[in-house]
């Protein structure tokens, strides 16, 4: 589960997430929707330990997530697509990152199963 608790992040005065808090449960297929600017990115660096927040705190299966020993194998998250090799399909990318972190093929096929792209894992994310 990601926990998200009274979490505000601010740079300088400026105010990125004011006091946010909300629950995903195991399973569930999240995403943030929200204009630019609206703190969906500064949310997940703060889940995902990149940032620190002002206030609150974030807790993924009942700990800071840097804590897990092994976190890929609590939550995943793409934070800038632009990341993504254009070459590489989908579950290529995935697969690349779950040999890096002692991750099976099975888990990965069941990932994308899971989220419906079973049909468009294959395609090459270039085009």
């Amino acid at each position: 589960m990601i926990e998200v608790t009274n979490v505000t992040k601010r740079y300088g005065e400026k105010v990125a997430v004011s006091d946010l808090t909300f629950e995903v449960r195991p399973g569930i297929v999240t995403g943030f929707l929200g204009p630019n600017g609206s703190g969906k990115s500064t949310t997940m660096r703060l889940i995902l330990g990149l940032d620190a927040p002002n206030a609150g705190r974030t807790l993924v299966n009942g700990k800071p997530y840097r804590d897990h020993d092994s976190p890929l194998h609590e939550a995943g998250a793409l934070l800038e697509a632009r990341s993504v090799h254009t070459g590489r399909s989908a579950r290529n990318h995935l697969l690349a990152l779950a040999q890096t972190h002692g991750i099976g093929r099975r888990r990965v096929d069941e990932l994308i199963e899971s989220v419906g792209l079973r049909e468009g894992a294959g395609k090459r994310a270039g085009g």
